[in-house]
């Protein structure tokens, strides 16, 4: 396969449901690039070396994955840089699909050549968001609910930065 896709997000922090688009972004793409957009008018959670650091770990095994980073720049656009041939997206609710709706059609008017892939994840995280996970560290017992939502390095990092 010589197909390159674009993941891209925040990523702060990563959870389940990324990881499992990732893998799935493997499995689909002869090479797929998980892209960190830097949003100067956000402020993020988490450095981005540390979420670089995660996800690195967290796609270890999957050799046709690369880890990168972008800032100023329209997705639609830096796909093309990377000479991506496909947007991959998730659609874990109503609200997200027209939200995405609407970014598919302005992408595909900034790079026509670039086409939007939608995946659905399974029930089980297709509720988890890296702002859910971000509200639930800190009240007691935060760890049993946290636990499951994210990777194993993610939570380590998370529980010992509240140790």
């Amino acid at each position: 396969m010589d197909s390159v896709g674009i993941y891209a997000g925040s990523f702060d922090p990563p959870t389940n449901g990324h990881e499992w688009m990732i893998r799935q972004g493997a499995s689909l793409f002869g090479r797929l690039v998980v892209a960190i957009g830097i949003n100067p008018a956000k402020k993020a959670s988490y450095p981005i070396a540390k979420r670089i650091e995660w996800l690195t770990e967290m796609t270890k095994g999957l050799p046709n994955v690369e880890v990168a980073q972008f800032g100023n720049l329209f997705l639609a656009r830096y796909a093309e840089q990377r000479g991506a041939a496909f947007m991959l997206r998730g659609i874990r609710s109503e609200a997200d699909f027209a939200y995405e709706q609407s970014m598919r059609h302005i992408n595909s008017d900034l790079s026509p050549n670039v086409t939007t892939v939608f995946l659905m994840p399974p029930r089980e995280i297709a509720e988890v968001s890296s702002s859910l996970v971000r509200g639930m560290i800190g009240p007691e017992g935060w760890q049993g609910v946290v636990r499951g939502l994210v990777p194993a390095c993610v939570f380590r990092d998370l529980e010992n930065a509240r140790a």
